[in-house]
This record gives C-alpha cells, structure tokens and sequence, in this order.
C-alpha cells in the first residue's frame, strides 16, 4: 500500500516550498489510493513551537490538504510528534551499539575542531579521524558510567558507492570515501534528525519519501542507517527547488513566501494550489488552469523535473484573478468577511444581495481579495476623501452646474437599470450641448470620491437611487 508523509519543522511558518511538497504527497497519495500522513519534526528543541506546528496544521488544512494520520486525528502508527518517540529511538540505538554497527565516541569538542583545523591546513574535506571506532561497548559504558560525556556514531562504509535509486533524479551515486563516521546520538541523549527519520519512515510504513532536492544529500547516510538495521529502505522522489526569479534563493526579499502570507494578502486557496502544481510538474497540453481533482487524476511522479522551478508572482495573481472571477458568489461573500472586518466593515450588517452585486461588479477588475475591498470600500462607507485631481479636473462649475440640472431626471428614472441611467445621461449631454464623458466623470466622483472605478452605470444601479442621489446632492452642496 503506497504511505506517504510530509514531515515539517514546527520552527515557523509553512513555506510555499514545504506546501508544494505537501501537495506533492498528498497527491501521490489520492492517485494511489494511499495514505497520506502528518509527521511533527520537532527534534530541534530550542527552535520547535507548538504554536508553529498549530499554524503549520491550520495552512495546510486551509489549503484542502488533509491528513489520514497525524497529531490531531491520531492513527496506528503514533506518536506523530517525534520529540514523543524518544524512547523507541534509543531502543534502536541500543540495537546498533550492541551489533557492533554503532560506536560512543569520546572526543571532545576542542579535539573535533584541532582535527577540522589539520584538514583546512591540509585543504582537504573535514572527515572524523573514527579514532574511538575500536573502543569495547564495555569500556565505553564504564567511561559514561564515570560521568565522560560522549555521541554515538554509526559505522560506515569506508570504500565502494551507496547510490540513491530517485524516482524523478534516475540513480545518484556516492562515494562512500565522502562519509563520515556520522553522529546519531547527540551527548544530551538526544538522537540525530537522520536517524529518527529513519526510524519513524519504517515504523510508519512509509512506501515512498518524497521531498525537497535538499534532503538529496542526506539520503546515502539514512541509506547507511536501513542498511545497518538490516531494514528496507523506501522508495526516493526528491522535488526540484524554487527558486526566486533571480535564481537565487526564495526569500523574504522576494514578497510572501510563507501560506500565511499569501491569505493575508487575498490569495485564493484555489488558486495558490493551482500555481503549487506547475512549479516543476506540468499537466500537459501547455496549461494554466487544473483542479485538484483533475491533478489527482493526472499526477504521476516520474513527470516532475529534475530541474528548479522560477517563482514567479505575477503568474499566481493572474491565476488567483481567473478564480477571483470564478468562484461562487455566495463563497465569495463568506471568504470576504475576513477582509473588510480587516478594514472596520462589518458586511453582515448590509443586505447580502447587496454586498453580493457589489462583489460581483468589482471583481472584474482585481486581483486579490484586499484588492477587491479597497476597490469597493465606498459601497460601504459614503464618507469618503475626494480625490484632489478629481476635484480640479471634474468640479468645474459648468459640470456641477449640468448635474443640479441632470438630478430631478434621475429621481424620476424607472427602472433605475444600467440600461436606462446611461440612455438618460447621454440624452441630457447632448440636450446641455456638453460631452457625456463631462457628466460620468463628474457623477462618478460625487458617488466615490475617485476618477476610476467599476463602470459608472453598472455602480450606480447597485448603489440603488436613494443613495446616489443623495451622494450626488452632498458633494454639490460641498462643491457648489
């Protein structure tokens, strides 16, 4: 049965790389009819937070991607937090000390860096010198019993090749004269990230590890680690990096990276899951648009590219305005209340047809959810600022003058339609023997306070008569 993980450090947020890779499971998963499952590495004590993996759990779940087993839902194979399976992974040290596969190693800190210094003399890469390789399990634990602090090693290959069979790479060779003798027990009792990798992947039963590119370079020493146990190793897939246009590194510099980042800026899940899928996979037939159903459908591990995927903001806010444009209006109205409260406007409190029509004309428009409230916050509030070169290009008396003329024709207008509000204008323009283009800018900036907005009739009718008319009759009597 194909079991799959994604295994996150509680140490900040989710990372846009962390939930491509998350997706990536998860999609292999669904594919297969698989399990998907939620691994807390929180081995590194001092930086782990238990409100991190909160967040972590909160923006994977608000991206749709749930979890088989993990630390809130539980399953067979728990604990699902790895600083809680302390005592299983020194079961497995143990096995390796007495097998003769692992060793205590004494060395002092100050010995461990006169040997770093010899090799930066030397030019040559730092390797342990294994000189505490041959010490007795039994000498060893009569020096811990003395109260002599000491790590644990594990034996490994000194000549041949260990090479990493990868499912997107081909097979990745390592010469095995590049390994150290390598920690997996710290001398605060504290095991190493790769060995309760290893022992947590084969506890769970975990078919295939698909990760980022970075974790390559760890795999031939938990290749070491299955080999020493005698144990299976899982099938390897590792995703290609993000890289930031530059091809550097994706970081802060770059924008939002974080999942957290990309709500609180009013990217749609929708559409952040769509822009996940094409960084280093391709659905085919050159498209933009695909489903998460439809990816499920379509995944096949092999299609990933070797090579770094180019983070590109411009391609996720155009595909977060093609769902902006999509989505369900009444979807829609729930995901904004977030935004305007953010604002101090409590849309629950106006007619929901209302602030759905109001919704639905400025989206056409906009990009992002903020983008959406500050392009229609003045459907909301009518006290508004006048923008200053709207006020001296449109306020002129003559347009004022043609508006007062223009309002006993509004108040009797019927229906007050799009339709029959612009027939009106156009037909007093010419009455007045002015532009048409004269009085929309001016109405425009009477109702909004700004010199561009959704267009002019299709807002006016939303707003309804009442309202515009005595926005329209506020702004002459502070203008005329």
């Amino acid at each position: 049965m194909v079991r799959v993980r994604f295994a996150p450090s509680p140490t900040g947020q989710l990372h846009i790389g962390g939930a491509r890779t998350a997706l990536f499971n998860y999609l292999f998963a669904k594919k297969h009819n698989g399990k998907f499952i939620l691994r807390i590495e929180d081995t590194d004590l001092e930086r782990s937070r238990e409100e991190w993996a909160e967040g972590i759990m909160r923006s994977l779940r608000w991206l749709g991607i749930e979890w088989d087993e993990g630390p809130d839902v539980g399953g067979e194979f728990g604990p699902y937090f790895q600083s809680q399976r302390k005592e299983i992974y020194l079961e497995y040290i143990q096995k390796l000390l007495v097998e003769g596969k692992a060793y205590y190693c004494f060395c002092t800190q100050e010995e461990i860096e006169r040997e770093r210094e010899m090799a930066r003399q030397q030019k040559i890469p730092y390797k342990y010198s294994k000189k505490c390789r041959n010490i007795s399990l039994e000498e060893a634990k009569k020096r811990i019993k003395n109260g002599e602090k000491a790590v644990v090693r594990i034996k490994a290959p000194v000549e041949g090749t260990t090479v990493v069979h990868d499912i997107i790479r081909g097979d990745v060779e390592f010469s095995n004269d590049q390994l150290d003798d390598f920690i997996i027990l710290k001398s605060d009792g504290n095991p190493t990230y790769n060995f309760v990798c290893v022992i947590d992947d084969y506890l769970m039963k975990i078919s295939h590890v698909i990760r980022a590119e970075e974790h390559l370079s760890n795999t031939p020493k938990q290749l070491i680690i299955y080999e020493a146990l005698n144990i299976q190793p899982p099938q390897f897939a590792h995703v290609p990096m993000i890289l930031a246009p530059d091809r550097s590194k994706l970081s802060k510099r770059h924008g939002a990276t974080s999942v957290e980042e990309f709500f609180e800026n009013g990217y749609l899940k929708e559409a952040i899951v769509n822009y996940l899928l094409l960084l280093g996979w391709s659905p085919g037939e050159d498209r933009t648009i695909i489903s998460l159903d439809e990816a499920i459908q379509k995944f096949e591990l092999e299609k990933v590219s070797k090579n770094a995927a180019i983070y590109d903001i411009n391609k996720l806010t155009w595909i977060n305005g093609y769902y902006l444009k999509e989505i369900d209006l009444d979807d829609l109205y729930e995901r904004m209340k977030y935004f305007y409260s953010k604002n101090g406007i409590d849309i629950s409190s106006f007619d929901k047809e209302y602030v759905k029509s109001v919704l639905k004309l400025v989206r056409e428009k906009v990009k992002t959810l903020v983008e959406v409230v500050s392009a229609s916050i003045y459907f909301f509030d009518s006290n508004y600022e006048y923008e200053q070169k709207g006020v001296e290009k449109y306020f002129t008396p003559d347009n004022l003058k043609n508006l007062q003329l223009l309002l006993d024709d509004l108040k009797n207008i019927k229906p007050f339609s799009a339709e029959e509000i612009e027939k009106l204008v156009r037909r007093k323009a010419e009455e007045l023997n002015t532009k048409a283009a004269n009085i929309i800018h001016t109405i425009r900036m009477c109702i909004s306070g700004r010199t561009v907005t959704p267009g002019l009739f299709e807002m006016m009718e939303v707003l309804g008569k009442d309202e515009v008319i005595n926005r329209i009759e506020k702004t002459l009597k502070m203008f005329s």
